[in-house]
Order: structure tokens, then sequence, then C-alpha cells
């Protein structure tokens, strides 16, 4: 698919007819979604990483990115972000599709672009962990070619969390 720059903004056509737009951490339509999957997480584990605890710097040009799917009304249907981890690898954060929103490859559609741009921003590796709970998302990373890695956050129960990760190559 081809990419627009809009002010600032990228922006791609998704399968959901919404459009994938970079947005600041921040924003609200971040905030929002961002928000909701804190919800989900603390309603499913009973406790999750507070994302308003995160600087939105750290997904900022150069050193990552955060795109939100909103549709042409506005709302906003799925997100999700990356961030350098160390050296030439990223990491990917904040993965969410809106319940209304799942069952149409937004997900898929979100991760293929934050793999894109952070390959783009010269990171040759991604990382990401997951709840065990969420079979959905272990299902999509497997789909997209990630595998089991040691856990990289200290106090991680891999009862609960899985870390993953896969080298990004080009066209891949």
């Amino acid at each position: 698919m081809r990419r627009k720059r809009t002010t600032g903004a990228s922006r791609e056509p998704t399968p959901a007819r919404g459009t994938l737009v970079h947005v600041s951490y921040d924003s609200p339509a971040a905030r929002e979604l961002t928000r909701a999957l804190h919800a989900e997480q603390r309603a499913t584990y009973g406790r999750a990483d507070d994302p308003e605890a995160t600087e939105p710097a750290e997904f900022a040009p150069p050193k990552g990115a955060f795109l939100v799917v909103v549709r042409p009304d506005g709302a906003a249907l799925a997100c999700g972000g990356w961030r350098t981890a160390a050296g030439a690898t990223a990491e990917i954060k904040r993965m969410y599709v809106s319940p209304a929103a799942r069952g149409h490859s937004l997900g898929s559609h979100v991760l293929a672009a934050l793999e894109s741009d952070a390959r783009s921003h010269g990171m040759t590796r991604v990382i990401l962990e997951t709840g065990v709970r969420n079979l959905a998302a272990l299902a999509l990373y497997t789909r997209r070619g990630y595998a089991p890695i040691a856990p990289y956050v200290a106090g991680r129960d891999p009862r609960v969390n899985r870390a993953l990760g896969k080298p990004l190559v080009a066209g891949g």
C-alpha cells in the first residue's frame, strides 16, 4: 500500500475502512485506546502497566512511532507503537484493537506497519511482550513470525507474560 504524508501524519487505508495515522503518544486518540487497553488488561490479569506513565517522547521519531487507525468519523479503532529498546532492537508496545473493530485484521495491519516503520529507521530486530491469556495476540504474533525469547523485563512472571521476538528483514 502507498503511504501519504499529511502535515506530519502518515495515512494509509485499512481493511476496515479506517486510516492508519502516525500520532503523538499523548494524542486524544492514542490516550483513548491505551486507556481501554489498560482497563482490559486489569480486568484480565488483575494488574497492568499504566500507559500514562510512559513518556510520549519514547514513541517519537526517529526512535519510535505511535500509530492509530481512525474511521472517517474520527472514531479510534486500533493502535500500537514501537520504541527503541537497545541498539537496533525495537520494542512493540500498546497493541490494541477495540472490541467493536476486532475480526477485521486491524491488529495485523498495525503490526505490519510498525515493523515496516521500525525497519525504515534502521531497526533489525523487534521484541514484544503479551499476556498468556491473550490468545488472539499470541496467534497474530506467531503468524507474523515471532518466536519465544528470554524475558527482557525484570520481574515479569512467565506464567502471565510471554516475551517474543523476530528479526526484521527487508521486505518482510
